[in-house]
C-alpha cells in the first residue's frame, strides 16, 4: 500500500473517530491475553470464563479432511443455534489452542469463516454460545506440514 494513501486512511479513520462518527468497538475488542496464551484447551475455556457444554448436531464445521500445510487451514464454522452470540474456535494440540473468538450481535447469522495455523493433526472445536448455553462440535484435520511451530 501507498505510504501516503496508508496515511490519509488513518488520519481520516482518527478524524472521523473525533467527530464521533465511528463507534468505539469498531477499532478493536478487548484482547484476553490469558484465554489467547494458554497452553492447553482447559486454560483456554478458563481465560474465557467458558464451562460446560454440551455436543451439538446443529454446529457445522466445514475443514479440509486433509490439509497439505498447517500454515493456512480453511475453516468454516455454521451454527444452526437460534439466537448465536459468539463462536470460539479452538485447534486442541497448538502450543496455543485458542485461535479465534467472534462475537455476534443484533441477529447476526450464525457464521464464520476464517484461516488458522495448525502445528499437527488435532481437532478443531468450536463453541458456540447461545441462549446463555455453550455447545460444542470438532473436526479432525490431518495436517501432513506442521505451521505454527511448536
Amino acid at each position: 500500500m501507498n505510504p501516503l494513501r496508508r496515511t490519509t486512511l488513518k488520519s481520516t479513520i482518527a478524524l472521523a473517530a473525533l467527530a464521533g462518527l465511528l463507534p468505539a468497538r469498531v477499532f478493536a475488542a478487548e484482547w484476553n491475553k490469558a484465554a489467547f496464551e494458554a497452553k492447553n484447551v482447559a486454560e483456554a475455556l478458563k481465560g474465557l470464563g467458558l464451562g460446560a457444554t454440551a455436543d451439538s448436531k446443529d454446529i457445522i464445521i466445514k475443514a479440509p479432511e486433509i490439509a497439505e500445510s498447517g500454515s493456512n487451514v480453511q475453516i468454516e464454522v455454521t451454527s444452526n443455534i437460534p439466537g448465536t452470540q459468539s463462536i470460539t474456535i479452538l485447534a486442541e494440540k497448538n502450543p496455543s489452542p485458542l485461535t479465534a473468538v467472534f462475537e455476534l450481535s443484533n441477529g447476526a447469522e450464525g457464521y464464520i469463516s476464517t484461516r488458522i495455523k495448525m502445528s499437527q493433526t488435532s481437532n478443531v472445536r468450536a463453541i458456540v454460545k447461545a441462549g446463555g448455553k455453550l455447545y460444542t462440535a470438532a473436526r479432525e484435520v490431518k495436517v501432513t506440514i506442521g505451521g505454527c511451530g511448536g
